[in-house]
């Protein structure tokens, strides 16, 4: 019998990308066999963080890739979006995994779930990495994408 593979769905802005992240990913890979990541559009970056993004959304789709933890990026959808969980119910995974801070809960996720008559699917709430230090708000605007000083498995 063909084992089926464990696929996680994350999404996330990674505007800019840090070791919070590669721990995010790095958590998110350890529940199944493929990562798919939905990076941000900027359109979204501008209407829901209300500002503009540091970095362009193809900048950081490829910054994501560059980690290899990743199997899959895509870019999400464009903003404003007619249905917010759209994604949802158009892609194929088994897991969700949400970051520490990302909204909304887990409990509002498995509804959105239910809804669309995929409640077998996990949401999973994953641990922070030094919130203190590695958050994107906290990290000072730059022109380039930041040079990894960080490596290997976390």
């Amino acid at each position: 019998m063909k084992k089926v593979k464990r696929k996680v769905l994350v999404f996330g802005t990674f505007d800019p990308l840090h070791r919070g992240h590669e721990y995010f990913l790095g958590q998110a890979k350890k529940l199944g066999d493929e990562l798919l990541v939905v990076v941000a559009r900027d359109s979204y970056i501008r209407k829901v963080k209300n500002r503009e993004p540091n970095f362009n959304e193809e900048t950081r789709k490829r910054e994501v890739e560059k980690l290899g933890l990743v199997d899959i990026a895509i870019l999400g959808k464009e903003w404003p979006v007619t249905n917010r969980y759209g994604l949802l119910r158009e892609l194929t995974f088994n897991v969700v995994a949400l970051g520490y801070d990302q909204k909304p809960d887990n409990a509002k996720v498995e509804q959105e779930l239910a809804k669309i008559g995929r409640g077998d699917i996990l949401v999973v709430r994953l641990k922070a990495y030094q919130p203190e230090r590695y958050k994107s708000s906290f990290i000072p605007l730059r022109r380039k994408p930041p040079r990894r000083r960080w490596g290997g498995a976390l």
